[in-house]
């Protein structure tokens, strides 16, 4: 496969923004945990059409995600990782398996308003200092797997769904992204199989993935003096923002 081939219906100047968005989308998902998935999307549909974005993100996710670990790997709660591992993964292979297939608008309202909602429901748990055991988190993070394995941008609900566990700040950043590292994995395996990478698709993901790396570190930079309940409200927004987004999207 001649992966050069895959910039031909491509100019330079479309690059060069793919390039510049990849960076600035690796920095805030640096920070927020949630940047790419959501981002990305914007500056590829209107270029190469929405089939390939999928798989596109789910290949540079490798890379800016191995970047989030990387550069936060001490926050890394490692229990709940494999726990959202093992629980997503299944479902993820049916979610991929099936992501031409979905319609979306009547998912998205659900997930979109489930999002909005879990940001008060999180603080006045929080403040009643009840949290939702690995059992709710389990059973969360396989219906996040569904989700995920078929679209671009639902990172935002295992982001919920780690703070509603407890976890804060860089804590949040680092094992989610060692969740969607074997997210990503299990798409691309599937994607794969189903003949669906192409060499523009691969092209664009290696391009974005390693312009992104970077972006981890980064944001570091910003985390290391950053106070965690702003890091906080910083994840609480995005999670809001991602709920909107969803709900506007599924008007379109």
């Amino acid at each position: 496969m001649d992966l050069l081939s895959g910039f031909a219906d491509i100019s330079l100047a479309q690059l060069l923004l793919v390039a510049c968005v990849a960076l600035i989308a690796s920095v805030i998902g640096g920070v927020s945990g949630y940047g790419n998935g959501a981002l990305m999307p914007l500056v590829l549909v209107p270029m190469i059409g929405a089939a390939p974005v999928v798989p596109i993100i789910a290949i540079a996710a490798l890379f800016n995600n191995f970047g989030r670990v990387s550069a936060f790997y001490k926050y890394l709660d490692r229990r709940r990782a494999a726990l959202g591992i093992a629980a997503s993964l299944p479902l993820c292979v049916l979610g991929a398996w099936g992501y031409t297939h979905l319609t979306g608008q009547g998912a998205a309202l659900v997930i979109g308003s489930m999002l909005i909602l879990s940001v008060p429901l999180r603080r006045l748990l929080k403040h009643h200092n009840i949290r939702i055991d690995d059992r709710g988190f389990t059973l969360g993070a396989a219906g996040y797997g569904v989700v995920v394995g078929g679209t671009a941008g639902s990172g935002v609900i295992m982001l919920s769904l780690l703070m509603a566990a407890g976890l804060e700040g860089a804590a949040v950043v680092a094992t989610d992204a060692a969740i969607s590292i074997a997210v990503s994995l299990v798409k691309v395996a599937v994607f794969g199989a189903a003949g669906v990478l192409t060499a523009q698709t691969i092209a664009l993901a290696l391009l974005i993935g390693v312009i992104a790396f970077p972006g981890a570190f980064l944001a570091r930079l910003f985390v290391a003096y950053m106070p965690v309940h702003v890091h906080t409200a910083i994840l609480d927004g995005i999670v809001l923002l991602g709920g909107v987004m969803m709900i506007v999207a599924a008007f379109r």
